[in-house]
């Protein structure tokens, strides 16, 4: 078998292939499977907003991997499988370097640093300003989060869901955390979030941690999803996309579990919690939380009740990216490569705009007022909505 973004790790002597169950929950989250349900074909726009493309430029292919693009003000920096990182701006390309090996993850940046991952656990580090090789690091496994860059460090979360703090500097280690992982998980790209005095990271088995910035200390932990079932494969339940913050509140989703919310400023109390399963993540404003399950069903809910205020059910089974919000509107990607806007109001479709034809694994962005889109196919696209 293949090495999909969203393969599940077997335990020692479990066979994958060996019954229904495997096999159809395998092709419901499986990007590339072949033989999971039909997508729903593109539905009619009755009312289209305007959308156009500002700019597209061509960078490397993700080959299995998930590749997420960095924006700091407008500059956006990516890099794909094949070793090549790229500053591109306004679509013109400021420069591209070799990292000289493949890549599994990537990018994070600040103003200062450019951070990648490999296959082989290697963490590097490039100027912003001009690509130049700073440092370099190692994790216990092949990196396929996309490291994160913040005011504390560069956090990187491993294959094998060990957490890593080190310094953004020289890349010397802080901080390392593990612990204990169900025997079944989901093949997980979601990153850690940097947020108050924590680094939050969503963990096998539907946890979702609060690290210490000092230590790495596990702080307080929420409980996502509530594993169950008769087989390993029934309580496979993982937080695989990165959480979301907003203020005090944080908010994750876990695959066969829930969407749940906590209040970082009580000690991580549960505000609320909403049973839907997720592979793709979230994205939350003002007033709502927006979430593609994994049947393809995008929900809108209260984000201080969790109560539904709408659903969009006609882009079933297109594998959908997590969605972006902004400016009245709630944008999503797909398996095709076809992003679609729709109304933040009432979900109704307002626009859709094709890119190359591949997938759409990596989260949607925003870059001032157009979205941000990075295809496996190796493109990436301003595109914008009115």
């Amino acid at each position: 078998m293949s090495r999909p973004l969203l393969a599940l790790y077997a335990a020692a002597g479990l066979l994958l292939g060996g019954c229904a169950t495997v096999s159809d929950t395998l092709d419901s989250i499986n990007p590339f499977s072949s033989s999971g349900p039909k997508m729903a074909p593109l539905p009619t726009l009755t009312a289209a907003s305007e959308v156009s493309t500002q700019w597209s430029a061509s960078v490397g292919k993700s080959g299995d991997y998930t590749f997420t693009p960095a924006i700091v003000d407008r500059k956006v920096f990516v890099a794909g499988q094949n070793g090549m990182i790229s500053r591109v701006e306004d679509g013109k390309v400021i420069w591209k370097i070799d990292a000289g090996q493949p890549l599994s993850a990537g990018v994070g940046a600040n103003g200062r640093l450019v951070v990648v991952g490999t296959a082989k656990g290697e963490v590097l580090a490039f100027s912003a300003d001009e690509g130049k090789a700073l440092w370099k690091a190692r994790v216990s496994s092949e990196v396929l989060a996309t490291p994160v860059v913040g005011d504390d460090g560069v956090a990187v979360k491993s294959g094998d869901n060990q957490v890593f703090l080190f310094d953004a500097g020289d890349g010397g280690r802080k901080w390392a955390y593990q612990r204990s992982t169900p025997p079944l998980s989901v093949r997980a790209a979601g990153s850690p979030v940097f947020a108050d005095r924590y680094l939050f990271v969503g963990y096998p088995g539907g946890k979702l941690v609060a690290l210490s910035l000092q230590n790495g200390a596990p702080i307080w932990e929420g409980a996502v999803a509530l594993p169950k079932g008769a087989t390993e494969l029934d309580r496979v339940a993982d937080i695989v996309a990165s959480p979301v913050v907003d203020g005090r509140q944080i908010c994750a989703v876990a695959f066969q579990g829930r969407v749940a919310c906590f209040d970082m400023g009580q000690g991580g109390a549960m505000i609320w919690s909403k049973d839907i399963s997720s592979v793709a993540g979230l994205a939350m404003d003002g007033r709502y939380l927006f979430v593609a399950d994994d049947k393809g069903v995008i929900y809108a809910l209260d984000r201080s009740s969790g109560s539904s205020l709408w659903k969009q059910d006609k882009l079933k089974h297109r594998r959908l990216s997590a969605p972006v919000v902004r400016r009245g509107l709630v944008a999503v990607a797909d398996a095709e490569g076809v992003v679609h806007f729709l109304s933040r109001e009432d979900g109704s479709f307002a626009a859709r705009q094709k890119t190359d034809g591949t997938p759409v694994r990596a989260p949607l962005q925003m870059l001032g007022s157009a979205v941000l889109v990075q295809t496996t196919g190796g493109s990436v696209s301003a595109i914008e909505a009115q």
